[in-house]
């Protein structure tokens, strides 16, 4: 009998112990530590679509149009009605030259260059300028918002009113607060035309 009983108390015994092992395997487990956090990867590598949402650039963000890099030192964002879209400054030697993004219902990119030599003001509906005779597409007045470096107020309203030839070239004045008329020409590019690299 007595051996009996030492037998059941050491099967009890390994029981209780094996019960603890088992039980300690689990915490451990649980207490795994997290896995490493990713390796930086190069924002340069060519891999996969690194074109990027135009509708989503801002001021600090690269432009990279393949033959050029360029940083965004500014951003407009103008609302007219119910109606919104984006000019970016880019950052150039001397001159002027700007991204505007607008969605109509699809995402339209304009690559617009100032014009300070220009003397015309957008006083008809058919306007002639280097050879080239463009019609009145639209004009309107807009509230501006200024985000980084863009030579504005905070806030404002914006004159526009812009013309295109029958070839797509366009010619658009712009006049801030109340001021004189800036003129501008551009041509339109198509979506994955740059690669974007956002900013901090």
């Amino acid at each position: 009998m007595v051996t009996v009983l030492i037998l059941l108390g050491a099967v009890l015994l390994i029981g209780a112990l094996v019960g603890m092992l088992i039980q300690k395997q689990k915490e451990r487990n649980a207490r795994q530590a997290p896995p490493p956090p990713p390796s930086p990867k190069d924002p340069f590598a060519s891999e996969g679509d690194t074109t990027g949402d135009p509708r989503t650039i801002k001021a600090g963000d690269m432009i990279d149009w393949g033959t050029e890099r360029t940083w965004i030192r500014g951003t407009l964002r103008l609302a007219e009605g119910g109606y919104t879209w984006s000019e970016h400054f880019l950052e150039v030697d001397g001159g002027k030259r700007w991204l505007t993004v607008e969605e109509d219902p699809d995402v339209q990119l304009s690559l617009w260059t100032g014009r300070p030599d220009v003397e015309l003001t957008p006083h008809s509906k058919t306007l002639e300028f280097e050879g080239v005779t463009y019609k009145l597409d639209e004009r309107g007045t807009a509230a501006y918002r200024s985000e980084g470096t863009t030579g504005l107020k905070a806030e404002g309203g914006c004159d526009y009113a812009d013309y295109e030839s029958a070839d797509g070239r366009m010619l658009s004045f712009e006049r801030f607060d109340h001021g004189g008329w800036e003129a501008s020409t551009g041509t339109k590019i198509l979506p994955g035309s740059f690669t974007i690299y956002p900013g901090s």
